[in-house]
Order: C-alpha cells, then structure tokens, then sequence
C-alpha cells in the first residue's frame, strides 16, 4: 500500500490533500527521529497500511457509531507512542482537542515536536501514566478515547474507561485475539460502568485480522478507579468468582 491509495481508500474524509500531506510529514519527522527514539517495530514498507491505513480505518469506523462529529469534543489517545492513532485524529479532525497520553519523556517531547512542525494546533501532549491522567481534569471528560497495542484487554479498560464522558466511545484496534480477550475482560467493563457496544472487522484490504473493540460509558468512573499506577498490570481486573481467569 501507498500512500496515494489512501484518498481513494477513505473517500468521505475531505480536504484529502491537507490531511495527506500532513500524515506524510509526519511519517518523515519518525524516520527521522527513529536513530535516536524507537516508537514502532513495524517495517517502513508496511508503516502506509500498519500505522496509517488503520488510525484511517479506526476513526471511520467510530464514526459510524458516533453522532453528530467531534468538532468542540475532547479526543484521549492513551500510550500514543509515535502518535497512532491519536496524531492522525488530529490532523483529521481539526475541530476536536486532541489529548495524547504518553508516559516515556523521549517520546513525548517528539509528539510535541511533531505538533508544533505539522502544525496540529488542537493537540496537547501530556507525559504522564495513563493512571495519572484518569484522576486529573481529563477524567470523564472525553468522548472518545483511544488505544493501540498498550496492553491486555483486561488491564487496559482501567487505563481508558476513567478517561470517557458518560456515553462516550472507547475504540480499541485489535486483532485476532480479540474472541480470546473479550470473556476474560468482561468483569472490568463492567466495574468501569462500560458496555461492549460492537466489534467492527476492518476491511480486509486494510487488514486482514484486524477489528476495532467499541466499548460504550453508561456512568461516571466509580470512584475506586483508576487503581495507583501499576496496579492494573499486576492486578488487572478478573472475576473473582471466575475459576480459570486468563490474564
């Protein structure tokens, strides 16, 4: 895949021209910066359709399930390392105020440069833990969070879910290990005041596998959560009652 197949690939996103050319420079200013600060192990051949097509192939999808659009709403990527999906949002959606949640400081001072360069006035860069950030002013405050590969299903609904507005959207990019995750993660959509809403495949000439979890926020988190930081990976949130849980 190239990156002139994107246009025709996502025809309803318009002004394709602006957001292209803005993608492209981004992808330059990685590679650049790759000697130096590591945010991808996917192959710069494959970085159109892994990294870009399916950030594009995301936000589609939410927007089927989304109302109305995101101009004036708050946007969380959570662990955007180089910025998938969260600076393709950005660039997509210049209306939206597009926060991206990045703990490790290298990364973080690149997505800030990467901002400032492209430039995507409407993306605020925080490096902190996503647990940090769920118990400051962006806690139930998005309506749509994101997440790419940060972790296990069941330790990475605490990282996300405090993040959502009440009937926000939570859209997490998967794979075919998603009919594995989605019963052991069942018990902590729930004690995160979520719901599954949909499991979206993407279309197959963007990737084979892959499949976008939609989770809905019914309520404000409770107050318990998020946990301190590293608690939900060492203690995610399983079922007690549950004889075999998978972690």
């Amino acid at each position: 895949m190239d990156w002139d197949d994107l246009p025709a690939l996502f025809p309803g996103f318009v002004s394709p021209n602006g957001w292209l050319q803005a993608l492209r420079r981004h992808a330059e200013m990685l590679e650049e910066a790759a000697p130096a600060i590591r945010v991808s192990s996917v192959p710069g051949a494959e970085a159109v359709q892994r990294h870009y097509a399916e950030s594009l192939e995301l936000l589609r999808i939410v927007q089927t399930f989304y109302p109305g659009n995101f101009h004036g709403k708050t946007i969380v990527d959570v662990g955007s390392g180089g910025g998938f999906p969260g600076i393709v949002l950005a660039a997509l959606l210049p209306g939206a105020q597009v926060h991206l949640v990045e703990p490790l400081k290298k990364r973080a001072r690149l997505l800030d440069q990467v901002a400032r360069d492209l430039p995507l006035e409407n993306v605020r860069v925080h490096p902190v833990r996503a647990e940090e950030a769920g118990r400051g002013h962006l806690r139930n405050a998005a309506a749509l969070v994101t997440a790419r590969a940060v972790a296990s299903l069941p330790e990475l609904i605490e990282y996300v879910a405090p993040l959502a507005q009440r009937d926000g959207l939570i859209a997490l990019p998967k794979g075919s290990r998603l009919e594995d995750e989605l019963p052991a993660a069942a018990y902590a959509i729930s004690q995160l005041a979520c719901e599954v809403a949909a499991t979206v495949p993407m279309r197959p000439e963007i990737s084979e596998y892959g499949r976008v979890l939609l989770i809905r926020k019914l309520a404000r988190t409770p107050i318990e959560y998020p946990r301190k930081p590293g608690i939900a990976g060492r203690l995610p949130l399983i079922n007690p009652a549950s004889e075999n849980p998978i972690i």
